[in-house]
């Protein structure tokens, strides 16, 4: 009888702190949180360092781009939360990463310095400067072009297994901008060579330009309606280029795959005033 009323009164919150910490580490960060607020011992277990270390993520050799985690930090938790809000330079500091925090999957955002920008009209097509809102030291600013095509390249082992992405275009327009308001403009998302997503898309959508394009019977997508961009919280524009969806596992045909987002003008004109800043991957 007694030994019945024992196991009775015994529950999950009596497991060792080891036991409880395994099982939560096995979850994610925000199930992690919510543990935490079940009982103390929940508590010490989900906040320690063994569960946040399964957080942050682990070092990848055939990636290119290594994420450092915070080493000033005094708890792995601290680590996490730090790479969340703030996250690390890397690459030269051409390549910032952070994490999402309630799943903790890896974002990335590519500066204009990693893109590759058309050269096509000359040297002198683009000019270099910095930019108080940027979080790189120099943006992109279009001075004037005809052929209009961007590119970002990041390894398909870079980002989280099992989740969905989306591609963002971030950029802002200067004072006088040209060419920019037509909807003749396109983004790819390919991953291996392979398309997943394309939109027709208008950086500076004008109903105006785009009553006169398609007066003159010029090709603007096919029969999709160009997708307009959202004004950011801290000043940007962005545009979604499209998504895609990474395998569960990142096997080495994966290793050896590139995730390719471009945006293209198809018209050849006068185009200038275009501010990049950067393209981002964010899990979705």
């Amino acid at each position: 009888m007694a030994v019945e009323e024992s196991r009775e009164g015994t529950q999950v919150g009596d497991l060792p702190e080891v036991c409880l910490a395994h099982a939560i580490a096995l979850t994610s960060p925000r199930d992690a949180c919510r543990c935490a607020a079940v009982s103390p011992a929940f508590r010490a277990a989900a906040d320690s360092d063994h569960v946040w270390c399964s957080f942050l993520p682990k070092l990848d050799r055939q990636s290119t781009i290594v994420l450092q985690t915070p080493t000033a930090r005094s708890t792995k938790k601290d680590a996490y939360l730090g790479l969340c809000d703030a996250g690390a330079p890397v690459d030269d500091g051409l390549v910032r990463v952070w994490l999402e925090k309630a799943s903790g999957a890896k974002c990335y955002a590519l500066s204009a310095r990693r893109l590759s920008l058309p050269w096509d009209d000359g040297e002198f097509c683009w000019k270099w400067t910095p930019q108080p809102l940027s979080r790189f030291a120099e943006v992109a600013e279009l001075v004037d072009c005809t052929c209009l095509d961007i590119y970002s390249h990041l390894p398909a082992a870079a980002l989280t297994p099992a989740t969905a992405y989306a591609a963002y275009l971030v950029y802002g327009t200067a004072d006088g901008h040209r060419g920019l308001s037509y909807p003749d403009q396109e983004t790819t998302v390919s991953v291996g060579g392979r398309v997943v997503a394309r939109h027709a898309v208008c950086l500076r959508p004008d109903d105006a330009n785009a009553c006169k394009f398609r007066g003159a019977g010029l090709r603007c997508g096919e029969g999709e309606e160009p997708r307009r961009p959202r004004l950011r919280e801290d000043g940007w524009w962005e545009m979604e280029m499209g998504r895609l969806c990474t395998t569960s596992t990142g096997g080495e045909q994966e290793g050896e795959e590139e995730v390719v987002a471009s945006f293209e003008v198809l018209g050849w004109y006068s185009k200038c005033g275009l501010i990049v800043e950067s393209i981002e991957f964010r899990p979705i």
